[in-house]
């Protein structure tokens, strides 16, 4: 079974029917990657793999300006891999080791100011923020909620920033201790 969520993805896609790699790169975009389009290496190489595992077939090969366009198509086992893959829930990400929590030990290590790293942080947070209030203001509904999901991981990155800045202190004594 493909643990890749683009693999899934695609799979889902093709429920609705056969499709062309090219086919299946656009309504992907369309759908999902409004921030980070596939690029069609990376379709036709899932493709390939998902072939290669069985999940779907070649429905049918059509001339074309280029290379022969393939058409895929999803198979009975790939039904089941996007049923499975739906029903599993995500594992939460607890980030218990974060890269800007590393920053704001090393710099209380090297005595370098965590203060400002904090600062510095938050007001590229706020500015996240307000770029994604902004495109959810002018998005459709899809678009509203991938906003709202971003935005409530900022909120807690920022609550996470307040609550470290207020303890500072303290924190600079457990590391350095």
């Amino acid at each position: 079974m493909l643990r890749m969520s683009i693999g899934h993805t695609l799979l889902g896609l093709l429920e609705s029917g056969p499709r062309h790699g090219y086919d299946l790169k656009r309504a992907f975009d369309e759908k999902f990657g409004h921030d980070r389009p596939l690029h069609y290496g990376q379709v036709y190489s899932t493709m390939s793999r998902l072939l290669k595992n069985g999940l779907v077939e070649v429905d049918g090969i059509e001339p074309g300006g280029g290379p022969e366009r393939k058409r895929y198509a999803i198979t009975d086992a790939g039904i089941t891999d996007v049923e499975r893959w739906l029903a599993t829930p995500e594992k939460p990400e607890p980030y218990l080791q974060s890269l800007l929590y590393s920053k704001v030990v090393l710099a209380l290590l090297t005595q370098r100011a965590a203060a400002d790293i904090l600062d510095t942080q938050r007001s590229e947070h706020l500015r996240g923020m307000r770029i994604l209030t902004d495109r959810k203001r002018q998005g459709d509904f899809a678009d509203q909620l991938i906003c709202d999901h971003a935005l409530f991981h900022l909120e807690a990155d920022l609550r996470w920033l307040e609550l470290t800045a207020a303890r500072l202190d303290k924190l600079a004594e457990a590391v350095t201790a």
